[in-house]
């Protein structure tokens, strides 16, 4: 089983190894930057479950923790 991004602790890097979203979703993600073969790192988690920020390059952003389960993840290169 390949881990998603909202399974990453707070200062985890990784890789976006897949974005398993319905197409509304997969462009909106894209156009923030998440792409495949891209580095991301989780910079802070949101209490109770709540949302992610994570670093995409030099950008930050906020993602909520369902649609990060959405986002497949491998480890840093």
């Amino acid at each position: 089983m390949i881990p998603d991004l909202s399974l990453l602790h707070e200062g985890d890097s990784a890789i976006i190894q897949s974005i398993e979203a319905d197409e509304a979703l997969h462009h909106r993600l894209q156009a923030l930057g998440f792409q495949t073969g891209k580095p991301v790192s989780v910079v802070r988690l949101g209490r109770f479950r709540g949302p992610l920020q994570v670093r995409i390059g030099m950008t930050d952003v906020i993602i909520r923790r369902s649609d990060a389960a959405k986002i497949k993840v491998g480890p840093p290169l």
